[in-house]
């Protein structure tokens, strides 16, 4: 059984950072793409940022230049490091990630961890 389990969010004031963990657990060949969402109150689910296999990164224009993604294929592991948080970046986040296991390819997502930005 193929798990993502996200950890690392909390309650930060404005202008502080946090670092997002999402680890991938089960018996897998390999991970494609990986990804984190966000999901706010009442909003729809946004992509924040994507990292393919082999590194190639991209984000949303909201959080350009503040969020980096990044991968460690070793630990099975993906990574979000935010930096300048603000209000607005206050929602769940979720990470998602194409895992081939044998010859399929299939989607799987975590269930979430809670970001708070506040004062």
């Amino acid at each position: 059984q193929v798990q993502l389990v996200e950890s690392g969010g909390g309650l930060v004031q404005p202008g502080g950072s946090l670092r997002l963990s999402c680890v991938v657990s089960g018996s897998i060949s390999s991970i494609n793409d990986m990804d984190w969402y966000r999901q706010a109150p009442g909003k729809e689910r946004e992509l924040v940022a994507s990292i393919t296999s082999g590194g190639t990164t991209s984000y949303a224009d909201s959080v350009k230049g503040r969020f980096t993604i990044s991968r460690d294929d070793a630990k099975k592991t993906l990574y979000l490091q935010m930096n300048s948080l603000k209000p607005e970046d206050t929602a769940v986040y979720l990470c998602n990630a194409d895992i081939r296991r044998i010859l399929t390819i299939k989607t799987y997502w975590g269930t979430g961890t809670l970001v708070t930005v506040s004062s």
